[in-house]
């Protein structure tokens, strides 16, 4: 189980749920993994609008069998990649996020499974050498510029629609199972949706069925210093000045909201209400905001403000099934499925997992719930999750 003691805490405050955020102590992984790019063309979103091309990475870990019917797909949450095991390079100074459960021998066996994890569409951080994404920063081949906001919006079914495509170039016609972690799990249970005999199984790791409107309100915060700074222009800014203040400010959110007090607190410790600038100087921060600050600001070295809004809107529009209500979406799945929410998860609630668990239970439908324990609230999906090996074991191996 992750310690404390074990984890880098700078490289935890610059990188909410993204590839610097695995187990340290992940005693061996994966080989080394060669990330590589999907390519498809004229490609139909949700919303009826085409993008003429779309690029995306992707990975893989083990080996897919004569049969292709050993695949499990990795889904990645918002400001994650596909990265979720092992290293590109002997030297890389952290492994993929889950790399404590994907690998020979662990929960997600690679000796028995092949385990593909891709980068969707609008991915947080195009300018990321190892992400391969299509977006707003990409270029509109119509026009010789990148797409800003003439690039459509794309919703959660969008990504599964991606992952679909990828997985049909390989000829795998059917998903041992689909595993996500917060976004990556409306996609998992989107896909459970989507394509019903596809997917026998689903793992949904702090996530739930649908967005409520507290939800939808709360990623807005996310949305708003974007669309504030001046720098934004209505999301023109790729050949001036990009909106960085605006983009830190997100990020310091997102970072905040995906912790629990209790942990937040234990890591910001030194900071005091008693500190002496702020009381001197209105302009002055506590240094916890300055420590915030400072860790966003790494981040925006990768980021895009227009792939950060676009991933917002994808969340908040999310209903499995993209039906009228929740039991209508989640009516076609004939997958087992398995919610693992956080017990004091403050983003993405317990509560959102349990009522898609009760209403596949009332559907008749084989559904499983348990809740993850630990002092991180949603980030316990990460870091915590090793608690719950022998379950996902259990569950991958079942009949």
């Amino acid at each position: 189980m992750m310690r404390l003691k074990n984890i880098v805490l700078p490289a935890l405050l610059g990188c909410w749920l993204s590839a610097c955020m695995s187990s340290s102590l992940a005693d061996d992984s994966v080989s080394l993994v060669e990330k590589q790019v999907f390519t498809t063309q004229n490609f139909s979103t949700y919303n009826g609008q085409q993008i003429a091309e779309v690029n995306v990475g992707w990975e893989a870990y083990g080996e897919l069998n004569a049969a292709k019917d050993n695949v499990i797909l990795i889904t990645h949450f918002f400001s994650g990649n596909s990265h979720a095991a092992g290293r590109y390079a002997a030297n890389d100074a952290l492994p993929g996020y889950w790399d404590a459960l994907i690998g020979p021998g662990k929960a997600i066996d690679t000796d028995t499974y092949y385990v593909i994890s891709s980068d969707t569409l609008v991915n947080q951080e195009p300018h990321n050498p190892m992400v391969t994404t299509t977006g707003p920063a990409s270029i509109n081949p119509a026009t010789g510029e990148p797409y800003a906001l003439d690039f459509p919006v794309v919703t959660i079914r969008d990504f599964v629609n991606v992952q679909k495509a990828l997985l049909d170039s390989l000829g795998v016609e059917k998903l041992h199972a689909v595993v996500g972690a917060s976004m990556g799990s409306l996609q998992a249970l989107d896909w459970a949706t989507a394509y019903p005999d596809f997917v026998e199984r689903v793992i949904s790791v702090i996530g739930g069925g649908a967005v409520d409107p507290w939800t939808i309100a709360t990623l807005q915060q996310w949305a708003n210093p974007i669309i504030a700074d001046p720098n934004w222009n209505d999301g023109n800014y790729y050949n001036a000045d990009a909106p960085t203040k605006g983009l830190r400010q997100a990020l310091s959110m997102v970072t905040l909201q995906a912790m629990h007090p209790q942990m937040f607190n234990q890591i910001y410790a030194s900071s005091s209400p008693r500190e002496t600038a702020p009381l001197h100087d209105i302009r002055e921060n506590f240094s916890v905001v300055n420590q915030l600050n400072a860790a966003a600001q790494t981040r925006t070295t990768f980021a895009d403000a227009n792939h950060l809004l676009y991933l917002v809107r994808a969340n908040q529009l999310f209903m499995a099934g993209f039906a009228r209500d929740l039991a209508a979406g989640l009516m076609p799945v004939t997958a087992k499925t398995l919610f693992l929410p956080s017990s004091n998860d403050l983003l993405l609630q317990p509560y959102l997992a349990q009522e898609a668990h009760n209403t596949l239970q009332s559907l008749g439908k084989e559904s499983y719930y348990e809740e993850i324990d630990g002092p991180w609230g949603h980030l316990n999906g990460v870091y915590m999750l090793e608690q719950k090996a022998g379950l996902i074991t259990d569950f991958l191996t079942s009949d």
